[in-house]
């Protein structure tokens, strides 16, 4: 039997170990719980108990988060050559970048993040038991009329679920759905995540 596979449009993952993260983490997190102390209550979105910040004064380049979103240029240039975009430099903005303290028991249901091309979620704190950070199929139809399976493989799965540790980018197209699962942790977890778009 002749047998072709093509494997069309995928929702890729980028995961990265951000060099220097100790020094980074350190600066971040006085800042973070800076930000928490000033506006205690933060906002409700899709954070479950957890605390969800303002977004970070990104027009002040003495910000923490101006200056890490700068150390990580070559992470997302490396996302835009793996896609093969064509983009003027100068266009490429961030539409938003915040932080989210889970503690125990704490999660962030199913999202995607509008009107953006990447978004980012990095781990400041991220103690054993966390919880993970789930991706699922962008094809609703799929998920809900998919036949049983015998086992999970690439070509069936519906979900999929990434262990992190503190210093770990992931970096995702912005409509693929995402959850971060409950943190089962005695210690918060602490994630930054902002949003990626090309301005045409």
């Amino acid at each position: 039997m002749e047998k072709k596979l093509f494997e069309y449009f995928a929702h890729p993952v980028f995961q990265y170990k951000v060099e220097n993260y100790e020094n980074h983490n350190k600066a971040l997190l006085k800042y973070i719980l800076e930000l928490n102390k000033e506006d205690s209550k933060g906002q409700k979105l899709s954070n479950i108990n957890g605390w969800h910040s303002p977004f970070f004064n990104l027009q002040d380049k003495n910000n923490e988060g101006f200056k890490f979103l700068v150390a990580l240029q070559p992470h997302l240039l490396d996302v835009f050559k793996s896609y093969g975009w064509v983009y003027d430099p100068r266009k490429v903005k961030c539409s938003g970048m915040w932080a989210i303290i889970n503690k125990k028991g704490n999660f962030n249901t199913e999202h995607i993040h509008a009107n953006s091309n990447l978004s980012a979620a990095y781990y400041v704190k991220a103690p054993e038991k966390c919880g993970d950070f789930k991706v699922v199929t962008p094809h609703s139809i799929s998920r809900d009329k998919y036949p049983s399976r015998e086992k999970p493989t690439e070509l069936n799965r519906l979900v999929a679920y990434h262990k992190v540790q503190e210093g770990d980018l992931l970096i995702f197209p912005s409509y693929l759905p995402h959850s971060v699962q409950p943190n089962e942790s005695d210690e918060d977890r602490i994630v930054i995540s902002f949003n990626i778009y090309i301005d045409r």
